[in-house]
């Protein structure tokens, strides 16, 4: 069963190592789309049900994480840098997904809010606490694309990378010129080898 704000804000400064402006944002947003979808025991009787996309690699998607019980090694929290503070939620069993972005107009109404508070993160911390859903986020229904691959549990074939020998999981390799490649050499590695010392 969901818990309360105080308490979620207990769990999240566990997890992240301190509470932020961020995280109290994150605990909202993930609070929202859960009541939106319904779902009222993501850590229980729903947790099969339910993956969440982050769209930033901040404060947020551990508190997000924190309320949702979506993680990445569960194949259950899907990360995508798309800098944007908004996460989408997806209950698998009905199909429906909820977007929920940040307002930046949350900010201003912190400062309106709390002007008294010197400290741009403090305003924000406390804003972020008693601001309705519709000051705080943007929502939408969307549709999201999941393939099988992409389900937590899937169990499929791995393939080895023809060029570096590693095993590649999940329909992640690409063909190339009649070989099988991992996609770092297929060309869209995040990282330079370095020559060997």
């Amino acid at each position: 069963m969901l818990k309360t704000l105080p308490e979620y804000e207990e769990l999240a400064r566990a997890a992240h190592g301190h509470l932020c402006a961020g995280q109290i944002l994150g605990i909202r947003m993930a609070l929202h789309g859960l009541s939106l979808l319904r779902l009222d025991d993501p850590l229980g009787a729903h947790r099969k049900r339910l993956i969440t996309f982050v769209e930033i690699d901040r404060c947020a998607t551990d508190a997000i994480g924190v309320v949702t019980g979506c993680r990445l090694g569960k194949r259950a929290l899907k990360f995508l840098d798309f800098g944007k503070m908004a996460a989408t939620f997806c209950d698998l069993e009905t199909g429906k997904a909820v977007r929920v972005s940040a307002l930046e107009s949350a900010k201003d109404r912190a400062r309106e809010l709390f002007p008294h508070l010197e400290k741009p993160n403090e305003q924000q911390m406390q804003a972020y606490r008693v601001l309705p859903p519709g000051e705080l986020f943007r929502t939408e229904w969307v549709e999201v694309r999941l393939l099988p691959q992409d389900l937590p549990g899937y169990k499929g074939p791995r393939v080895v990378c023809a060029e570096c020998g590693e095993r590649i999981n999940f329909g992640r390799e690409v063909e190339r010129g009649g070989r099988t490649l991992c996609r770092s050499c297929a060309g869209q590695r995040y990282y330079d080898p370095l020559p060997h010392h």
